[in-house]
């Protein structure tokens, strides 16, 4: 079975329908690329599956579990978290203790043991602190050394990192990644590139990354998902969505492709 699984999805706004009976999977180990025009229902996918919006219509499993009705924290905890397109830190927070609160749906120590901070608080807060720095470690020289400044005090590339090393210490096993390359330089895109190959090649991570830098979409994806008006057009490697005529009139529209 595939680590995720969709199936009909269907989310309606009044009447406007943002999700159209959409059927998307991921396997373990796979990175997918979902691209489409503006207002294609893609970050609306991205919501449906984290839990943020409920669905309509539809069926969703991760690892065999299903999570229809389940709470954001819940989908977390299955496994599954994300970025966001614009970036969510907490920028009066430390860079670590962003990378902290990732862990903070499999925390077990309650009231009583943030008041008390007993051994157990204290040696879970240990762990969490160690694979909170584990995760900001993976990017190299850029998050580590900046651990104990504030998040607001990091580039705009390196708070796209942060937003991934929080995701990363969640302890999930599927990663929705909201245009990351958005605002970053070509070399930063680049570099984006290699850090996706990386998280699957060498942390196991399925990746699934909306974005608008075909580049970039074309340059890590295994496979491409196409949306447009909340429905699904294709699917398959890059070069057969690319060449698919109704992604090109999605995209271009139908004169130029007439012209074409």
């Amino acid at each position: 079975m595939s680590l995720l699984e969709v199936t009909g999805l269907t989310k309606r706004f009044g009447g406007l329908t943002a999700v159209d009976s959409v059927d998307f999977h991921v396997d373990q180990g796979e990175i997918v690329g979902v691209i489409g025009p503006n207002g294609a229902g893609k970050t609306t996918l991205f919501n449906i599956v984290t839990g943020f919006y409920d669905p309509d219509e539809g069926e969703m499993r991760f690892d065999e579990k299903s999570l229809l009705g389940l709470k954001p924290n819940q989908v977390t905890k299955l496994g599954i978290a994300r970025t966001f397109q614009a970036i969510r830190l907490f920028p009066a927070m430390t860079v670590l203790e962003n990378a902290m609160v990732g862990q903070h749906c499999r925390t077990r120590a309650g009231l009583l043991g943030a008041v008390f901070r007993g051994p157990r608080t204290r040696a879970e807060e240990r762990q969490i602190e160690e694979r909170a720095r584990d995760a900001l470690g993976f990017f190299g020289n850029r998050l580590i050394p900046n651990a104990d400044e504030l998040a607001s005090s990091l580039s705009y590339a390196d708070r796209r990192r942060l937003e991934i090393a929080r995701a990363m210490s969640t302890g999930a096993k599927l990663l929705l990644l909201d245009e990351p390359a958005a605002g970053m330089n070509p070399s930063e895109k680049e570099g984006l590139v290699k850090l996706i190959g990386r998280l699957r090649d060498e942390r196991n991570y399925a990746v699934v990354l909306i974005e608008h830098d075909m580049p970039v979409v074309k340059n890590v994806s295994d496979r491409v998902v196409a949306l447009d008006y909340g429905k699904k057009i294709a699917d398959g490697t890059y070069s057969e969505v690319a060449s698919n005529e109704r992604v090109i009139e999605a995209y271009l529209g139908a004169r130029h492709e007439e012209s074409a």
